[in-house]
């Protein structure tokens, strides 16, 4: 394939595949931030849960790790999909509205990551806690600092310091699971890059360029990552 030919597909002229491309990259990038969001509120809850003193909370968040990570990506997007319509459609049908009402593809990514994310965000965040030194939470409380104090100061950013280089793992992992967003019909990159190589019949100059893209994000978000883990990493290090 010429050059020139491929800088037409790829650019945003008439015939051009650049804009689309470059919309569902926006998609995938925004699912996996608002994924990875809304993992990190079910992380620090289901840590919460297993690390609470009541037997029935930390039976709930083993549940919830235990069977998320022992179930494959792909199976919980469709049972949150089929599953969220189905809800979806009796609540609307249960209000006067008839026919079947499925549920947006983006809202299901969002949940599905967030799910996900989430299982393996509460094993980071416990662990991370875990590791805190109860000395400095001793002294804290003897020089009279409240619960919520104690969490400012000392527990959240000691927890937060050693939890990053797996949050930033798991970081990686939920961008990547947008690419399974394609099966309920998100228009995220990898299913543009589908569409784009079936109109096309250039299949390989396509998917390289999704794997580029791909490549290219995880490399400037774990950079980014790094850089506040480094930030975090100066007051131990002086």
């Amino acid at each position: 394939m010429m050059p020139l030919e491929t800088l037409q597909l790829l650019g945003f002229g008439p015939g051009g595949w650049g804009l689309p491309l470059l919309t569902a990259a926006g998609v995938t990038v925004v699912t996996a931030i608002l994924g990875f969001g809304l993992g990190s509120l079910l992380g620090v809850a289901g840590a919460s849960l297993k690390l609470s003193r009541h037997i029935f909370c930390r039976l709930i968040g083993q549940t919830y790790t235990t069977v998320v990570r022992g179930v494959p990506e792909i199976l919980i997007i469709y049972l949150f999909y089929f599953g969220g319509s189905l809800w979806l459609t009796s609540i609307m049908n249960i209000g006067g509205f008839d026919g079947f009402y499925s549920l947006p593809g983006l809202a299901t990514g969002v949940i599905a990551i967030g799910v996900v994310s989430g299982a393996y965000q509460t094993e980071a965040f416990r662990s991370a806690y875990l590791r805190l030194d109860r000395g400095q939470i001793e002294a804290g409380r003897s020089c009279g600092m409240r619960r919520r104090l104690l969490l400012r100061r000392i527990i959240v950013p000691q927890t937060l310091h050693f939890a990053l280089p797996a949050l930033g793992n798991i970081w990686q992992s939920a961008l990547k699971e947008t690419s399974l967003l394609s099966v309920i019909g998100l228009t995220e990159l990898l299913r543009q890059t589908g569409i784009a190589a079936g109109s096309t019949h250039q299949p390989l100059l396509f998917f390289s360029v999704a794997a580029a893209a791909f490549f290219l994000v995880g490399r400037i978000t774990g950079r980014l990552i790094r850089r506040v883990e480094d930030h975090m990493n100066k007051p131990w290090r002086r």
